[in-house]
């Protein structure tokens, strides 16, 4: 579905990324995990358009998109959230919901029907009671809720979530999975940064770990678990042992 050919990127004299090459597939559930300034980020910035790579490519659909700006990835249904929440803040939740019904892929005709389906859309989040309030008066937690309605009203066909249970405790980890879990879809590609090991385990049915920019592993959670690398790199030994 969407796929990243040796992508490399240097920042000054720093390798982000080096000769990265992913697939994403319809309908699949993929993890990226790797310490700190592995180029998680960086990776997602590519596929989105927010930065070019060096060299590489990116291809979706089997057409290249590299150049794209993000909001053409936009429309053509490559969404993600950001680790830092970036609602309107001034403007109601269902505001901040209807006017992603009005861009991205296939949008609302109008804004009564932008406003409607994002009336459906925070009733699937767990929002539809906070409907009218201003975002920035929102909790962190409904905040990150905020950013995941907003991607799904952009109609993706490839999302991207950036952390979206970082700094949330276990009960609210647990409800964040669970609305992954409602949103995927056949014909939906998931690919997820997650530092929230059991988490990001459970719902991946594929990981990708990057390491100092390269690609070190890749394979089924339990794979990733048993890899001497990967271990090294970043699980630590305390996973080793079990």
């Amino acid at each position: 579905m969407l796929s990243v050919k040796g992508v490399t990127k240097f920042f000054g004299g720093v390798c982000a990324l080096d000769n990265v090459s992913i697939e994403l597939r319809e309908g699949e559930v993929t993890g990226l995990i790797g310490p700190n300034g592995a180029g998680k980020t960086t990776l997602f910035n590519v596929i989105t358009g927010f930065i070019t790579p060096d060299k590489g490519k990116v291809l979706y659909l089997n057409k290249n998109v590299t150049k794209l700006k993000p909001y053409q990835m936009t429309k053509l249904g490559i969404v993600r959230t950001f680790q830092l929440t970036k609602p309107f803040s001034n403007i109601s939740v269902l505001d901040n919901v209807a006017a992603s019904r009005c861009y991205g892929r296939n949008p609302a005709k109008n804004v009564k029907n932008a406003r409607r389906e994002a009336e459906e859309i925070l009733e699937l989040i767990g929002l539809a009671e906070k409907a009218d309030v201003i975002a920035r008066n929102l909790t962190f937690v409904d905040k990150r809720l905020l950013e995941l309605a907003r991607a799904i009203a952009a109609q993706p066909r490839v999302l991207l979530l950036d952390e979206v249970m970082a700094g949330l405790n276990p009960r609210e980890i647990g409800d964040i999975s669970g609305l992954v879990k409602k949103i995927h879809s056949k014909e939906m590609a998931i690919f997820m940064i997650e530092h929230v090991m059991k988490a990001v385990m459970n719902l991946s049915e594929r990981i990708i770990v990057l390491n100092n920019g390269r690609k070190i592993a890749e394979g089924k959670p339990s794979e990733v678990q048993r890899n001497e690398e990967v271990i090294k790199a970043y699980l630590g030994e305390s996973v080793k042992s079990r």
